[in-house]
């Protein structure tokens, strides 16, 4: 069996690498130059080093390997869109035909390329959906009466500029909307946000509404945490069954130590 992976920053290329080889795959992965850890090369059968933008290179080294199944995962730093991107031929035909350059526009046409070309995008959760949120509240502190009135505005909100596929994390305090996520992504979304807030902040991210649930579901772990703390935000909202949690004991035990609440919601 052979899986392949578009590999992004972060540590969710490595978790799934491991995971991956630990039932039985090959993996190759395709990973982004000044993104992807370095670290992948030591996990995987195969790797190629990309420039955003070089999706016929990519298609490519997976058709080289025999390669038929593969996933997004990792993040890019959005605003690399606007200062760092090679296209080659295929890339501009597909930024051509979209009527704008929101998360989702952009990696449901690349997917469409990948797959016409005969492989298949598969949720970033298959082989491991224990990384999925359970529901509950995961810490001793509980949200206070005030930060669940802000916790259902936050909710409101952001499934509101989800929908208009903005982002997906908002910052809530005493009722007003103190920040609301863009390119510049969900860190630099609470620090904003803590800061307006003044310790009293909601921290609410959840799964967009039309979200295609194969790549680009929000993710959290201890460093979403530690930056919390930092900002002085007090309760973290995240959406039950649709987050992916990393580091999740180690995530508790900060947001324990700092007195930060995390729930993670079933709403419809």
């Amino acid at each position: 069996m052979k899986i392949g992976i578009i590999a992004g920053s972060g540590q969710f290329p490595i978790i799934f690498s491991k995971a991956a080889k630990a039932k039985g795959y090959s993996v190759y992965a395709a990973a982004y130059l000044k993104e992807a850890d370095p670290v992948l090369e030591e996990l995987v059968d195969g790797i190629e080093w990309l420039h955003l933008g070089q999706i016929k290179r990519l298609i490519k080294f997976f058709k080289k390997n025999s390669v038929r199944e593969a996933v997004i995962i990792g993040a890019i730093r959005k605003t690399r869109i606007f200062t760092d991107v090679r296209p080659d031929t295929k890339a501009i035909s597909i930024i051509a035909r979209m009527k704008h350059t929101h998360d989702d526009g952009i990696l449901s046409a690349f997917a469409e390329a990948i797959e016409k070309e005969g492989i298949k995008i598969r949720p970033s959760t298959f082989l491991i959906p224990e990384l999925l949120a359970e529901a509950g509240i995961w810490t001793r502190r509980k949200p206070s009466k005030t930060e669940k009135k802000d916790i259902e505005i936050g909710w409101k909100i952001a499934k509101e500029i989800g929908r208009f596929d903005i982002g997906q994390c908002v910052v809530v305090a005493a009722g007003s909307i103190m920040a609301v996520e863009a390119v510049d992504g969900t860190d630099a979304t609470i620090k904003r946000g803590g800061e307006l807030g003044k310790g009293d902040a909601v921290v609410v991210k959840v799964c967009k509404p039309y979200q295609d649930t194969r790549f680009d579901v929000p993710a959290i772990g201890a460093q979403t945490i530690e930056t919390m703390h930092a900002a002085g935000a007090k309760t973290l909202v995240i959406e039950a069954g649709k987050a992916i949690v990393f580091d999740k004991q180690e995530m508790v035990d900060f947001a324990n130590q700092y007195k930060i609440s995390i729930i993670a919601m079933e709403k419809k």
